[in-house]
C-alpha cells in the first residue's frame, strides 16, 4: 500500500498498524498522493491541541477518521506518546471498517497489554476506568480486557515480592533434537552440532562465575532462575548437573523464590536427567507436548507421541516437582477445535500447576512462511481459544501472564493459566518488565531496568554457539557496563 504522512515522519507507528491489520501487505511511502489506492496520514498541531486524520482510499471509496488529544504543556517523548498514539487510532478507525473481521485486540499492537493498563492505573485511572478505555478507546474485546485486567493485577502483586537489590537470571541452552516447523528460536539440532555442546556448557560455566562476581561487586542478590532455550534437557545428566552446580556455587542464592528448568521436548526427557535437576535446585520444571494429537506432532516435527508426553509427566511427578508446566499451541497444520479441545482436556486431567496456551506465530527463520495464511485462522483459532479458556476457567485455572507477537494465526496472544499460588515470577517479571533480567548463554539479553524512570538498558550477547564460545571477554564487559 501507498503511504503518505503529512505533518509527521512516524513510519514506525504507521507500519505497526499496517502490520497489525493488513499483515500481507507493505508499506511504499510516497511525498504525494497518487490517483489511486493509497493511505494518507495527517498530523497538526494547534493551540495545544494534536489532530490526527487518516485517509484510506481503495477500490474508488475513501473511508475516513481522526482523533484528537491534549498536548498542553507536553514535550519530547511524553508528547511523543500522546501523538503516536493518536496517529495510530485514526489509521486504524480508517480501516477496520473494511476488514473481513474485526481484531480482537483492537488498536492495540503492542507486545505487552498488561503493561500499559498498569501505566494507566499508574496514572490515576481506576481498574474500571483502565477496563473501560481499552473496551472503548482501543476496542478490545471484553473477553480480552479482562485477560489483560487479571494478567496486569498478578504483574503489580508480583512487584512487590521483588525488592530492589535482586535480579532474576536466565541460562539459554540453544540446542534441540530435531527443529520444529513452526520455530523462530535460534536454536541448533544436535544432529548437526553435537560437538559444540561440550566446548558451549563450559563457555557457560566460565560466563556464569563472571557474571556471579559481577553480582557480588553491585551488591545483588537473585529472586529467580530459569533455563530455557532451545531444549535444556539436550544436555547429558551430567552436564546439567554440572551446569547447575555453577549456579548455586557462584551466585547468591539466599533469596532465591523460584528455580525452573524448561526440559521441554519429551523425547529428550530421562529420569537420570529429570533427577539431577531436581538435585541442583529446581522446583520447577516445563514439559511441552504443543498437542496431544500424534498427527499433529508428525507435522510439525517432533518426534514424539502423545503418550511420551504422559509418560515425562509422570515421571516429574514422581521425581518430586512442585511446579510443572505444560505447553501447547493453539493453530498448528492439521490441528482442529476438537483436537485441540482434546488436548487442552487431557493436560487439565493430568492437573499440572501450570498451563501454558500459545498461538501460532510465523516468524523470520522458521518453516512455515505463509503469513497472510496465518493470519486468515481468525475463526478457527478463536474457537480453539475460546474453548479452552472456558475449560481452564472452569478446571480452576487463572491467566497469569500474556503477552503477544507478530504474525499470530488470527492476531491472538499468549496466555500463561495457574493453579492458586503456582504463578511463575519469573515469567511475570520478564514480560511486564519489572526487574533487571542477567542472560547467560548465547542470544541471552540483559535487561536493567529503572524502576523510577521506567528506563531499559540491554545488552545482548552473540547469538550463535559458535560466536558466544569465543566471545567471553566481550559478554563480561558488555554487562559490567549494563551493571554497574
Amino acid at each position: 500500500m501507498i503511504y503518505v504522512l503529512q505533518g509527521h515522519d512516524l513510519k514506525h507507528a504507521v507500519e505497526e498498524m499496517l502490520l497489525h491489520l493488513l499483515p500481507t501487505e507493505r508499506p511504499v511511502y510516497a511525498s504525494e498522493p497518487p490517483e489511486g489506492d493509497c493511505c494518507i496520514s495527517r498530523l497538526e498541531l494547534d493551540g495545544g491541541i494534536a489532530r490526527a486524520q487518516a485517509e484510506v482510499r481503495l477500490d474508488g471509496s475513501t473511508q475516513t477518521a481522526e482523533r484528537s488529544a491534549s498536548v498542553e504543556g507536553l514535550t519530547g517523548l511524553a508528547q511523543k506518546r500522546v501523538v503516536t498514539e493518536i496517529v495510530k487510532l485514526a489509521l486504524y478507525d480508517a480501516m477496520v471498517s473494511r476488514l473481513a473481521v474485526k481484531p480482537a485486540w483492537g488498536s492495540l499492537t503492542g507486545v505487552r497489554p498488561a503493561k500499559l493498563a498498569r501505566g494507566l492505573m499508574a496514572r490515576g485511572l481506576t481498574r474500571g476506568q483502565t477496563a473501560q478505555r481499552f473496551r472503548e478507546r482501543y476496542g478490545v474485546t471484553a473477553e480480552r480486557t479482562a485477560l489483560t485486567m487479571r494478567a496486569a493485577a498478578f504483574a503489580q502483586a508480583a512487584l512487590e515480592r521483588l525488592p530492589e537489590n535482586e535480579v532474576s537470571l536466565y541460562i539459554g541452552i540453544p540446542f534441540c533434537p530435531s527443529r520444529c516447523a513452526y520455530c523462530s528460536f535460534v536454536s541448533h539440532s544436535i544432529e548437526k552440532s553435537a560437538a559444540l555442546i561440550p566446548p558451549y556448557v563450559d563457555a557457560l560455566c566460565a560466563e556464569l562465575a563472571d557474571t556471579g562476581a559481577l553480582l557480588r561487586e553491585g551488591g545483588l542478590r537473585v529472586s529467580s532462575i530459569y533455563i530455557g532455550g532451545g531444549t535444556p534437557t539436550t544436555l547429558s545428566p551430567d552436564e546439567l548437573a554440572r551446569l547447575m552446580d555453577s549456579v548455586s556455587r557462584h551466585f547468591d542464592l539466599s533469596h532465591l523464590q523460584e528455580y525452573t528448568v524448561e526440559a521441554g521436548r519429551p523425547d529428550t526427557i530421562t529420569r537420570e536427567k529429570l533427577a539431577a535437576i531436581r538435585k541442583g535446585g529446581a522446583g520447577r520444571v516445563s514439559i511441552n507436548p504443543q498437542s496431544m494429537n500424534d498427527q499433529v506432532l508428525q507435522n510439525i516435527g517432533r518426534r514424539h507421541t502423545a503418550h511420551e508426553v504422559l509418560e515425562a509427566y509422570a515421571l516429574a511427578q514422581e521425581i518430586g516437582f512442585d511446579v510443572i508446566n505444560m505447553d501447547t499451541i493453539a493453530g498448528l497444520e492439521g490441528d482442529t477445535p476438537e483436537s485441540f479441545a482434546h488436548t487442552i482436556d487431557t493436560l487439565i486431567g493430568l492437573e499440572p500447576e501450570n498451563i501454558t496456551v500459545h498461538t501460532l506465530a510465523i516468524k523470520r527463520g522458521a518453516d512455515l512462511t505463509d503469513k497472510g495464511a496465518n493470519a486468515a485462522q481468525h475463526d478457527r483459532v478463536q474457537a480453539m481459544l475460546t474453548a479452552a479458556n472456558a475449560a481452564l476457567s472452569a478446571a480452576g485455572y487463572g491467566p497469569y501472564y500474556l503477552y503477544r507477537q507478530k504474525f499470530t494465526a488470527g492476531g491472538f496472544e499468549n496466555v500463561g493459566w495457574c493453579k492458586p499460588d503456582t504463578e511463575s515470577l519469573y515469567n511475570i517479571a520478564m514480560m511486564e518488565e519489572l526487574q533487571t533480567i542477567v542472560s547467560a548463554g548465547a542470544g541471552g539479553v540483559s535487561k536493567r531496568v529503572d524502576r523510577v524512570s521506567g528506563k531499559i538498558t540491554r545488552f545482548t550477547n552473540p547469538k550463535y554457539p559458535k560466536e558466544y564460545i569465543e566471545a567471553g571477554e566481550r559478554c563480561l564487559l558488555g554487562k559490567r557496563h549494563l551493571l554497574l
